[in-house]
């Protein structure tokens, strides 16, 4: 089954309940489908055919989630790029994946200008806001491209469910994104899964504040329109609030979160538990939670269901915590998402027993097909499987597993530093530190040392008003912790960089070092 079908079938069971709600603005089901046939439309009768690129460099609107179903139901194949993303980057990006068309808004369409300048496949692009679009050959507006469909020409469009839905361009270690290929088939596997998981049902109200841009912000658009639930859709947390608020009002069931957003709910001092009556569950993944901060929210939402997991964008999700789990298990990331098999293998692609550190390994529908032309890097991440028929995914992360086969996360491959010729994982260090009071964000980088040949280093944003020392993080890590494992230096910062996922980057924590460290050592 094609992915658009979904909201076909949701606009035929609730043609009139709200699908979304995004800046004021609320779409009916039946209306979210049929502007969403007029833009598909628009963009076939521009050129725009089965299999061809569409990058959507849309912040978090409902023209985003209109262009998302509009390109799937041209038969095309959309790629999601932050709004924040520059020119260079979005260039290449057009140029990778040769995209025939791009959809952007007025405030960022100087970028998405520049960047077609450099890219010739590129021979619409649309701008879905504003009154009228920049005055160059290939800009349209978005309402001069809006169509009456011509449900023929849109049926014979489509394709089928093998074909590709979407390429999600993500981080490289070469510096050059490479573009995630998932199909249709992927993709409803993926969406179906969670939902299982999640007990999702039409009744559902889901807030999301992610980047559509970002997998797990898009997937609540997809999941949502899967199941029939209503989509609340901000473009941010920055105010967060405004964004409790929000869900006050809306009686918001659902609750996506990253880490960095949990410690901002978390720090928040007029919040009281019981705040949301209608919230049934809250999610994270893209980084694990750390144990402290999960305490908190389950003390602030006591009746909420808090699910733990773990995902990449290679596969959407792999792992969930059933959340009766976590009062036993609070530190794992689950078992495998339903349908799918997840085990922890050593450098010889063999099953290793519980306790002992390796590489998790992913096997299932929702394993994408490869990167885009990159067969170089497809074969490093999609390697022979337990039969000659299949490929699997090789996360590059590192997990064990428990006896009774829950998996914990232990660090990604590059990330383990080498101190005293002992291995140290850094997150087992930072989730030591953030069940320090007064403990906003915290990464853990190794720096060169010419003894240690790596000294453990602690990058830490304090709580507003919190007097911590370097002393004090040293004392308090030196009762948990193995020798090997303590900070040589902390330093303190008002915030930690991010990616554009909102996770905290040690990558970027190590680049900007400030050379303000102390060696905290007693």
């Amino acid at each position: 089954m094609r992915f658009e079908m979904f909201l076909r079938q949701s606009a035929e069971r609730f043609p009139d309940k709200t699908a979304l709600t995004a800046s004021g603005r609320r779409l009916t089901y039946s209306q979210l489908d049929a502007i969403s046939d007029e833009l598909a439309q628009g963009l076939i009768e521009r050129g725009v055919g089965r299999g061809d690129r569409v990058v959507l460099f849309l912040d978090n609107s409902a023209e985003a989630v209109v262009s998302i179903f509009a390109v799937l139901k041209a038969g095309a194949v959309f790629s999601p790029v932050n709004p924040t993303t520059k020119a260079d980057k979005l260039a290449y990006i057009l140029n990778n994946c040769r995209a025939r068309a791009l959809i952007t808004q007025q405030k960022i369409a100087g970028v998405a200008a520049d960047a077609v300048l450099a890219s010739p496949s590129v021979a619409l692009t649309i701008v879905a806001d504003g009154e009228v679009a920049p005055d160059r050959d290939g800009f349209a507006h978005w309402n001069d491209v809006l169509t009456a469909p011509s449900f023929s020409l849109l049926k014979g469009a489509s394709g089928i469910d093998i074909d590709l839905a979407m390429l999600i361009y993500t981080s490289g270690s070469t510096g050059f994104p490479k573009g995630v290929m998932m199909t249709h088939q992927n993709v409803v596997a993926a969406s179906t899964s969670i939902t299982t998981y999640l007990e999702n049902t039409a009744d559902d109200i889901i807030l999301n504040v992610l980047p559509v841009a970002f997998d797990y912000g898009l997937y609540q658009v997809l999941m949502a329109v899967q199941v029939g639930a209503t989509l609340v859709l901000e473009k941010s947390f920055a105010f967060p609030q405004v964004i409790l608020n929000r869900a006050a009002e809306e009686k918001v069931t659902g609750l996506p979160l990253v880490p960095t957003m949990a410690a901002i709910l978390i720090a928040q001092r007029n919040l009281a538990p019981g705040a949301l009556p209608h919230l049934r569950y809250i999610t994270n993944t893209a980084a694990a939670l750390p144990p402290a901060h999960i305490e908190r929210l389950q003390a602030l939402f006591p009746h909420v269901a808090l699910y733990s997991m773990y995902g990449l964008t290679e596969c959407k999700r792999c792992t969930w915590l059933p959340p009766h789990e976590l009062k036993n298990r609070i530190s794992s990331v689950g078992i495998a998402i339903p349908g799918t098999e997840a085990y922890v293998v050593d450098d010889d692609g063999n099953r290793v027993g519980p306790g002992i550190i390796g590489e998790l390994v992913i096997r299932g529908a929702h394993v994408m097909k490869g990167y885009w032309e990159n067969p170089e890097a497809t074969a490093r991440a999609l390697r022979p499987g337990p039969h000659a028929w299949e490929r699997v995914l090789h996360t590059g992360d590192l997990f064990r597993t428990d006896e009774e086969g829950f998996l914990y996360f232990v660090g990604r491959k590059d990330d383990i530093i080498k101190s005293r010729g002992e291995k140290v994982a850094p997150k087992e260090v930072e989730n030591v530190i953030y069940a320090l009071p007064g403990v906003a964000e915290v990464a853990v980088i190794g720096v060169p040392d010419a003894i240690l040949g790596s000294a453990i280093k602690a990058v830490i944003a304090r709580e507003p008003d919190a007097a911590l020392t370097e002393v004090d993080v040293v004392r308090h890590c030196a009762r948990f912790l193995e020798d090997y494992m303590l900070p040589k230096f902390v330093e303190f910062r008002p915030s930690l960089p991010k990616t554009e996922s909102g996770k905290i980057s040690r990558r970027l924590v190590a680049e900007s070092q400030t050379g303000k460290s102390h060696d905290a050592t007693f």
